[in-house]
């Protein structure tokens, strides 16, 4: 999914800041992907000089500092992002959570800390699902294809955080399961040459 086009979408509801746009992207859109500022200020420069987006300063009334940067979508961003909208989509899933690329190297490392991490990651799970549930409640009214997007969120959120839960019982009982064994039975030990 091209940044550039998201960016798009989301200035098809307003005008926003470089912020603001992160902050919406990993708000309601994070279970698709993650997004840094490195990523997103130079596609907002390339997206200006293509005249697909304007920027106007906006003055800060109180607070010191320069003035804020705000996009706007133009008549050539909407025409583009009107002909993405219609192509076919790629066609694999990616997940990217890197917490699940860590776990699956988890067997290479210490046991007990792997189960720390478990422990640490669930949380996570439980807040991001948490907040999830609040942007669906904010999106009920913004459509159908927005509200789908936000369900899907809760319901992938929902997967990974009962997954993980499950995922930790299993390797404790694993490993209480390999410690009994191995306090019973004893370990053959073949010559090596």
């Amino acid at each position: 999914m091209s940044l550039q086009y998201s960016i798009l979408g989301l200035l098809h509801y307003k005008p926003m800041h470089g912020y603001r746009l992160k902050e919406h992207l990993e708000r309601n859109f994070g279970h698709m992907w993650s997004v840094n500022y490195g990523q997103i200020y130079p596609n907002l420069k390339k997206m200006k000089a293509a005249g697909l987006i304007s920027m106007s300063e906006e003055v800060r009334r109180g607070e010191k500092g320069p003035p804020r940067k705000l996009y706007t979508i133009t008549a050539a961003g909407r025409q583009a992002f009107q002909e993405w909208l219609a192509e076919s989509p790629e066609g694999s899933l990616i997940l990217r959570d890197p917490f699940l690329m860590r776990f699956v190297f988890f067997g290479f490392g210490d046991e007990q800390r792997a189960l720390e991490l478990i422990d640490e990651q669930l949380p996570v799970y439980e807040k991001q699902l948490a907040r999830r549930y609040t942007n669906l409640q904010r999106w009920e009214h913004s459509g159908i294809y927005a509200k789908l997007m936000a369900d899907l969120g809760v319901r992938v959120n929902e997967v990974f955080l009962d997954w993980l839960k499950d995922a930790r019982k299993k390797l404790e009982n694993g490993s209480r399961e390999e410690n009994s064994r191995a306090n019973r039975e004893p370990v053959e030990h073949k010559p090596t040459l």
